[in-house]
């Protein structure tokens, strides 16, 4: 490992415009400087360089949508290979998290609350505790981690490393409530009313949505995020079909395949896959197929019954066969994305919502209630970890100038 991120780090040119940091990563990692610190052996330089960027830097090395970010804008990749900054980072991220330190600044007098303890929320927590307010971080889960424990597969990201973050979120002095609701027994005024400066929303995605077709409740069928929370407690049988090809389909499909299944077909309504280029990669290397221009009308007690669609030159759907594709199998999947729960907003007066269920935040992503913030998969929708960061980094320094603070 450590001779492969060398001869990278060496592979590096160093660009002073570099499109890997500036078009490349949706939080601007500061990719050549961190990898001159590299080859100049200053790990901790580059570590804390990264981390004070993206304190998932570690989560988002293994889990980035690489060859469409930094790697896919990567100066060298025109010719050949781009440089593999992803080795690179988890290489140093790691190594930083291994020697991590506290570093908190004075008590500055400020509580902040968080809901969800996800990418942003972790985020949020680390930042505001390390800026000196006084940090509670309330999951609804029993763990914190949020999706990056409950949506994302063991075999892409350990829990381990997840519960790197529950420990340095503790020694930087964050209190934690796991098993609570906010929405429930607590709302969002009670937090107020209890001395809260300011509300950070970080609760992500976690509603499946559901398709216009009957046989969704058959006990044949499921919810990929749903599925994905706990796949050892379900048995999809040898023959399992998945509607939808995003990210949570595919990882649906390669867990799937690792708890028994034997065949894995995945179905598009279209002509395109939706799943990064990797995943997909991943998915067919590992056995899955995937079959296009399915468009599901309802599910049977043997299956998925599909319309075919007829393309033009184009790729576009100009139509559909008169001949209906009954596909037997023993288990279907639903993944089409997801949308937010709407407990908080049930429970918060002036909480405002847009027409997909996403809290409507402004340019410092305050939502429409003063003194809460959100960011994620709540405040847009269905996104990857690193744009979850990059939306917590924008509340950070809303809530900081909401509140008073440097």
């Amino acid at each position: 490992m450590a001779i492969h991120v060398v001869e990278e780090a060496n592979r590096c040119l160093g660009c002073k415009r570099a499109m890997c940091q500036i078009k490349g990563c949706p939080v601007h990692t500061p990719i050549p400087e961190v990898i001159n610190l590299f080859k100049e052996r200053k790990m901790d330089e580059a570590g804390t360089l990264l981390f004070e960027n993206n304190p998932m830097s570690a989560v988002c090395s293994l889990i980035c949508n690489h060859s469409n970010q930094c790697e896919g804008n990567c100066i060298q990749g025109r010719k050949g290979n781009p440089v593999h900054f992803s080795s690179i980072e988890s290489y140093i991220s790691r190594t930083y998290l291994d020697r991590y330190t506290p570093k908190r600044a004075e008590p500055n007098g400020k509580s902040v609350a968080v809901i969800g303890s996800g990418p942003a929320g972790i985020t949020v927590a680390i930042k505001m505790a390390e800026a000196g307010c006084d940090v509670t971080v309330f999951e609804q889960k029993a763990e914190v981690g949020g999706v990056l424990r409950y949506g994302i597969p063991e075999f892409r990201l350990s829990k381990e490393l997840v519960s790197r973050y529950r420990d340095i979120m503790v020694s930087l002095g964050v209190r934690l409530r796991p098993s609570t609701t906010i929405g429930g027994a607590l709302n969002i005024d009670d937090l107020f009313r209890d001395g809260y400066d300011s509300v950070f929303v970080g609760t992500g995605t976690w509603r499946a949505r559901k398709l216009d077709i009957r046989g969704q409740g058959r006990g044949n069928v499921f919810f990929g995020i749903d599925y994905l929370v706990d796949p050892d407690s379900v048995d999809l049988g040898r023959d399992v079909a998945i509607i939808g090809v995003g990210n949570v389909a595919m990882d649906v499909a390669r867990t799937a395949l690792r708890h028994g299944a034997h065949r894995v077909t995945l179905y598009s309504n279209t002509n395109n896959v939706t799943a990064s280029s990797e995943e997909v990669e991943y998915a067919e290397l590992e056995g899955c197929e995937i079959v296009r221009g399915k468009d599901v009308i309802a599910i049977e007690k043997e299956g998925p019954v599909f319309r075919t669609a007829i393309f033009d030159e184009d790729g576009n759907v100009v139509g559909y066969e008169d001949e209906l594709d009954h596909v037997s199998c023993d288990t279907v999947v639903i993944a089409v994305s997801q949308l937010p729960k709407d407990k908080l907003v049930l429970t918060t007066d002036g909480l405002a919502t847009n027409d997909r269920g996403l809290l409507e935040v402004d340019e410092k992503n305050m939502c429409t209630v003063p003194g809460v913030f959100a960011a994620g998969d709540v405040a847009t929708g269905p996104r990857t970890v690193v744009h979850a960061v990059a939306g917590a980094k924008v509340a950070i320094e809303g809530m900081k100038e909401y509140m008073g603070i440097a």
